[in-house]
């Protein structure tokens, strides 16, 4: 066996750093990396464990004794290093480290670039990342487009039962290159929002609780897959957003918990430490030590994989020392407060480091708090992410749908509050995957009625949705109306689409994204208070909402009714901004997506008869739970020379 050397290349600056806070691509540093120490090829192995008193790697390679690869401890850096000459790609090992109170661990590299397959816990040497993209031109363009005026319709995707072979049997990262960015782009969307990548040992937790930060799972395959998967989306025009978890990590023993025998992750208060809700544990966001691991992950998912953005999780549980916590676990910040001052600090200094690497990302925050100003700049007091979910509409939404129709006159604020502070933040719609598990039902079932009436709410309530102010996410299976629950083992209930119902749901859907698409009113203007005008807000006892959606050009509108009761309405007038022909762009009742309508109008003419407070006016038939869109044709015919037919 050869004897292993000590690698002194180790740039003491980066070392300096990262314990400093400040090190953003410690990925670079740490790990395991194949590079070149004089004549000899190997592998230099580089870990930080303040505490320990002994570290070695042991692996398959030195039959797991790792007594004569200890590594060197580099000044007080906390960080130990070791070079090994002639280890390739594809060679597993872990860190032993011993303890300062006699205990001798075994763990995987937190800052392992490819893991074994669970239940196997190693990590594995990667080959070098010297993948050739192909999305040169789709970084340009996110260079070019702003964000807030460009369209954003995600499809969120759980890998692992978005199509699979049967139990455990996973497509590859390869393989959903072709079909599922066929489908993607095919259905509208405009990006994918994958759940956590990161190596995780349960496969029930979807990858919330991680055990390797810089390690997409190994369940799909490859880093390299995953590169291409990734480079396909950008090729086709699909931007791709990474679900992270920066707050809380799994207590498996071959984590990150104590380790090096001590609480270097999860900070010294353990009160502080412990997420009961989850049975995890808390980063411990003051550490500038954590600060630099949690900054450069973020950093390389965007860097060496080309993620577009991160969806960052629980974001509420971070910033809250109370958040789902028992009595004797509260604790409380050096003010008396219950705001976790450091996490702050770090969320601020995510977004700032982000954005100053990846001008164009995406930091979209999965907040269910009221905290004041998310997407503000971090300049202006704000947190500094560029999106937040609007969970407060999923919610009161959710609810009202959930209602007999005949009593939601009742509770018409339901559909009307969000309006009040639609524009105090940039807002993402979410539809995700947290709605329909554990009991919550899908979102088809979700909705009243008979199972006919079913599938009409539910495309009335989605045309609600793509056109309310804010981007837009869908979990997957919602496009057809799966009738189940998301079941994580299994893929989804595909042969659904050969039933009627939901085949009409699939074509809906489909033609709602292609509109949505097609009609910058829906979008240019997300987070302008002056793209959205409400025409009729009060009609609660017909439950009935008429309002507006202005693009950046004058004439640039669309006008959206919604009819929300059991009851039809024939000739209903609504008030309109503009002389001239109306477009009827989409219309929910339709007999090709399943509604009653054979035939429906393409086009309305509006009459110079005041309405709603407006010069113009249109009549409508509205049929029981349906939803219209209406696109102003600008047309040189005057008012009083058409009629409404």
């Amino acid at each position: 066996m050869a004897i292993a050397t000590t690698a002194n290349s180790l740039s003491t600056r980066d070392l300096y750093l990262f314990n400093k806070g400040n090190l953003f691509h410690s990925y670079r540093t740490f790990g395991a990396h194949s590079v070149r120490k004089g004549n000899k090829r190997g592998v230099r192995f580089t870990v930080w464990a303040p505490n320990a008193k002994q570290v070695r790697v042991v692996g398959s390679f030195n039959e797991w004794n790792g007594v004569e690869h200890a590594m060197e401890l580099i000044g007080e850096t906390g960080v130990w290093s070791l070079f090994i000459p002639k280890l390739k790609p594809g060679t597993i090992y872990k860190y032993e480290i011993f303890t300062k109170d006699g205990n001798r661990l075994l763990k995987s590299d937190p800052f392992a670039y490819q893991s074994e397959l669970r239940p196997s816990t190693a990590s594995v040497v990667a080959e070098g990342f010297d993948f050739k993209w192909n999305d040169g031109d789709w970084q340009q363009r996110k260079l070019e487009d702003s964000p807030y005026r460009e369209a954003m319709l995600t499809y969120e995707v759980h890998l692992g039962s978005w199509r699979n072979r049967g139990k455990e049997q996973f497509w590859t990262y390869e393989e959903m290159a072709d079909a599922l960015v066929d489908y993607v782009v095919d259905m509208g969307y405009t990006h994918i929002e994958l759940l956590p990548l990161t190596e995780h040992p349960l496969d029930q937790s979807w990858g919330y609780q991680a055990t390797g930060y810089f390690s997409p799972t190994s369940r799909y395959g490859t880093p390299k897959q995953l590169m291409h998967l990734v480079d396909r989306c950008h090729q086709r025009g699909i931007g791709v957003i990474l679900d992270w978890v920066p707050g809380h990590f799994c207590k498996d023993d071959h984590g990150l918990r104590l380790f090096d025998g001590t609480p270097i992750y999860e900070g010294k208060d353990w009160k502080r430490a412990e997420k009961p809700l989850w049975g995890t544990l808390a980063f411990d966001f003051g550490c500038t030590e954590v600060q630099s691991f949690l900054i450069s992950n973020a950093i390389y998912w965007m860097d060496v994989f080309h993620i577009d953005g991160l969806r960052v999780d629980a974001v509420a549980s971070m910033i809250d020392l109370h958040f789902d916590k028992p009595q004797e676990l509260l604790t409380y910040n050096a003010f008396g407060g219950k705001e976790n001052t450091d996490a702050l600090r770090f969320l601020k200094r995510l977004n700032e480091t982000v954005f100053q690497y990846f001008p164009g990302a995406l930091m979209i925050a999965e907040d269910s708090s009221a905290w004041p100003d998310v997407t503000a700049p971090t300049y202006m007091g704000g947190l500094g992410f560029n999106f937040k979910w609007n969970m407060g509409w999923m919610n009161d939404m959710l609810r009202y749908m959930a209602l007999d129709p005949n009593d939601r006159r009742h509770h018409h604020n339901l559909i009307t509050f969000s309006l009040l502070y639609a524009f105090s933040e940039n807002f993402v719609l979410p539809l995700s995957h947290d709605e329909v598990v554990h009991g919550k039902r899908s979102l088809l079932n979700k909705m009243s009625g008979t199972y006919e009436q079913k599938f009409a709410q539910l495309r009335l309530f989605y045309g609600y949705w793509m056109t309310h102010p804010g981007k837009k996410l869908l979990f997957m299976g919602g496009e057809w109306g799966q009738f189940d629950e998301w079941k994580d083992a299994e893929d989804l209930d595909w042969e659904l689409l050969d039933y009627d119902s939901h085949g009409s749901m699939h074509r809906y859907v489909k033609a709602l994204n292609h509109q949505y698409l097609q009609q910058p009113s829906l979008w240019e203007r997300d987070c302008d208070p002056g793209g959205f005008e409400w025409i009729d807000v009060h009609n609660a006892e017909q439950s009935i909402i008429v309002f507006l959606r202005r693009g950046q050009a004058s004439h640039e509108f669309s006008v959206i009714v919604c009819n929300f009761s059991y009851h039809g309405y024939s000739d209903y007038r609504i008030g309109v901004p503009e002389p001239g022909e109306y477009r009827i762009a989409l219309h929910s009742e339709a007999a090709a997506f399943g509604g009653v309508l054979t035939d429906v109008p393409e086009v309305r003419y509006s009459k110079t008869a005041p309405w709603h407070g407006r010069p113009c006016s249109i009549t409508l038939d509205l049929p029981p739970l349906s939803f219209q869109m209406l696109v102003f044709a600008q047309s040189e015919l005057e008012c009083e020379d058409r009629l409404t037919t």
